[in-house]
């Protein structure tokens, strides 16, 4: 099982990279990035009570219609998603073997804590696709981050399979990962919409140097805006639960303690503490939405400091196995 679980994940990122290429080919080619036909229609004039209005004095207005559908490139991201959900269904054969190879949740290492969020981010994007087609386009930059970080997990966490070393065996093992991997999973997600806003943004005040380029085919800003704030917004309760609740009880029965500044504990609440600012920052109408957006980003690179600064770099309880703890 354990080899079949290698095998798997080779597929696996194969898929996303199909993906990947797939949603590059409607991005570039597909109909958010042609111009639409113009429409006419006649200017609003403003005139005295009972005057009346003649037809030659009217001007006309020339206003972009939407984007005519490009069949091909429609198709092309109907595969995309097709492909994704495939190499979603491969990504949780990767994990169930795995699983049942350690005879265990597969949760015990760097890499299997890499494998489980990107899967939840994989099937939290999937179920964005199936909610809202619209914002298709950016599942490039998704399907990229996918790539990066399971080839990083293969390259730099791998880990034999073995059994949980001895302070892992408790209930609390159960409880306390899974929120955390569903928390950062969504988080993943979070990332990509809120970069792409910030991207939109900049090219909608008329920015055209990269890498706001980027930003002609990308849905509109306000829907990029709204979907950041509705995933860091669901994902920060679980990831309070996890950190802040769940890990300090656990460490209470394992350590005699509830916090005892090990790195991992440290950076945990320092992304908390950027997150928690991201959303006052973003409910406080003086801030502006780019600035928020920015600190949502600062949480995210603080994530990927406890994921793989702190694991790599740094010991403490929470260092596993060979590759560093969760």
């Amino acid at each position: 099982m354990a080899e079949l679980s290698n095998q798997l994940m080779a597929v696996t990122v194969l898929a996303y990279l199909v993906a990947m290429v797939l949603y590059a080919a409607e991005y570039a080619f597909g109909s958010k990035s042609r111009i639409g036909r113009a429409a006419v229609r006649p200017a609003r004039q403003l005139v005295g009570v009972g005057a009346p209005v003649e037809d030659d004095v009217v001007d006309d207005v020339v206003v972009e219609a939407p984007p005519q559908p490009d069949k091909r490139s429609e198709i092309i991201g109907r595969i995309a998603v097709g492909v994704n959900i495939l190499a979603l269904l491969l990504h949780l054969g990767t994990l169930v073997t795995r699983g049942i190879a350690a005879d265990r949740m597969p949760w015990g290492n760097m890499y299997e804590y890499i494998l489980s969020a990107t899967f939840v981010g994989s099937a939290v994007w999937v179920g964005i696709l199936l909610r809202r087609p619209a914002v298709r386009h950016i599942g490039l930059f998704v399907s990229l981050a996918l790539v990066l970080l399971l080839g990083a997990a293969g390259m730099i966490a791998y880990t034999p399979v073995g059994p949980l070393v001895p302070a892992l065996h408790s209930y609390w093992f159960i409880i306390h990962v899974s929120t955390i991997i569903v928390g950062s999973g969504i988080f993943l997600v979070g990332a990509v919409p809120a970069t792409m806003f910030l991207i939109r943004d900049g090219y909608d005040k008329g920015k055209r140097r990269f890498p706001y380029s980027l930003g002609k085919n990308t849905p509109d800003a306000t829907v990029l805006e709204r979907l950041t704030f509705r995933l860091h917004a669901f994902a920060f309760p679980l990831f309070t639960f996890g950190a802040l609740i769940a890990g300090p009880i656990w460490a209470e029965a394992s350590w005699g303690r509830y916090w005892g500044w090990d790195p991992k504990e440290v950076w945990a609440f320092i992304s908390w503490i950027v997150y928690a600012g991201y959303l006052h920052a973003r409910a406080t109408p003086s801030v502006k939405r780019t600035v928020a957006t920015w600190i949502a980003l600062l949480g995210f690179a603080t994530m990927l400091m406890n994921l793989f600064g702190v694991n790599l770099f740094f010991s403490g309880f929470h260092s596993y196995a060979n590759a560093g703890g969760m």
